[in-house]
């Protein structure tokens, strides 16, 4: 059986909140798990303790069972300390989209033109 340790959506529309739970791979998201191992309330400031709670005890006995944390998890797991810190990079992040660039492309034009037309006034000149 593929083990994850993810999180499974509760709360109400537009009030997230997250159980950290155990569960078969093959299960939906918010469907049938095997343990609630903790919380996650993303309304919470990020620098309270009540935001991430979990069980590390059972945490660690389900990583040591072979369960995969999700990418979400890994991040709590990461800073908890539990987990050794994975090096994530994603250079098209930064990337503008199709219609920016485009923007950006038509503003250097003009500022081009500008640019030479100033340049031929002051030659008039």
């Amino acid at each position: 059986m593929a083990m994850k340790i993810r999180l499974a959506r509760g709360g109400s529309k537009k009030r997230p909140f997250y159980r950290v739970v155990a569960a078969d791979s093959r299960m939906p998201r918010d469907g049938r798990f095997i343990e609630k191992l903790g919380t996650y309330n993303p309304l919470l400031p990020k620098d309270s303790e009540e935001r991430v709670k979990l069980n590390m005890e059972r945490v660690q006995y389900w990583l040591d069972q072979g369960a995969q944390p999700s990418d979400r998890v890994s991040r709590f797991l990461e800073a908890a300390g539990v987990l050794a810190k994975k090096t994530r990079n994603n250079p098209e992040k930064a990337v503008p989209g199709k219609k920016a660039q485009e923007r950006a492309e038509e503003k250097a034009a003009k500022a081009a033109e500008a640019a030479e037309a100033a340049a031929e006034a002051a030659a008039e000149e």
